[in-house]
């Protein structure tokens, strides 16, 4: 299966944490999880107009949930940290966040 950019940058973590990051130029986000750093850091490129220094990513096992008798099992997913060079400029759509 050939991803896209759009495919592999699925949606950005908006947190107090990665709140935080984003005064070091490292912004989160979730990826499909068959993208490697690689694919990441160019959708990241492409999709933004901005330079990637390092990516970091995180694979997370899904839970497993009860229902009464049923057992079912979260989705699992994987998280990349994208740190942006010092002379790229930064990702807008982050920017209305901050208040």
């Amino acid at each position: 299966m050939k991803l896209t950019n759009y495919d592999i940058i699925l949606r950005p973590v908006i947190t107090e944490k990665s709140m935080a990051q984003m005064a070091d130029r490292q912004y989160t986000f979730l990826v499909h999880v068959d993208a490697n750093k690689s694919m990441i850091k160019k959708a990241i490129e492409d999709i933004f107009g901005v330079k990637v220094e390092d990516v970091k990513t995180m694979n997370y096992e899904g839970k497993v949930k009860r229902m009464g008798v049923n057992v079912g099992r979260r989705a699992s997913y994987k998280k990349a940290i994208v740190k942006l060079t010092a002379d790229s400029k930064t990702i807008e759509f982050f920017e209305g966040f901050n208040a």
